[in-house]
């Protein structure tokens, strides 16, 4: 357990980064996050981050064929959004714990 600084609020992670108490998450530590990435977030980039937070709180795994589902965003463009490892990059800045299965 780890504790990181984002928009001013002392959050608890592991060791990679995903938060270890979701509900701590908020638009602007998204924004924080996102700028340690390199990354500008969207609309878009939340709109698929809510639906992730969405679907985790109702008590279903996030994964790929989740956001497939989603109708915000194809896989393709949820990849160039998130690149990388798209679901662990939006899990991370979404504020969730770590995705165990990406599929």
């Amino acid at each position: 357990m780890t504790h990181k600084q984002y928009a001013g609020i002392d959050i608890i992670v592991d060791d990679n980064g995903y938060f270890l108490e979701p509900m701590q998450w908020s638009p602007e530590i998204a924004v924080a996050i996102a700028d340690e990435e390199s990354m500008t977030l969207s609309k878009k980039h939340l709109d698929i981050i809510i639906y992730l937070r969405t679907i985790y709180f109702e008590g279903h795994k996030i994964s790929i064929r989740s956001i497939n589902q989603s109708g915000i965003v194809n896989l393709k463009e949820f990849y160039s959004m998130f690149p990388g490892a798209p679901l662990k990059n939006a899990a991370r800045i979404g504020g969730l714990p770590d995705p165990k299965s990406c599929v």
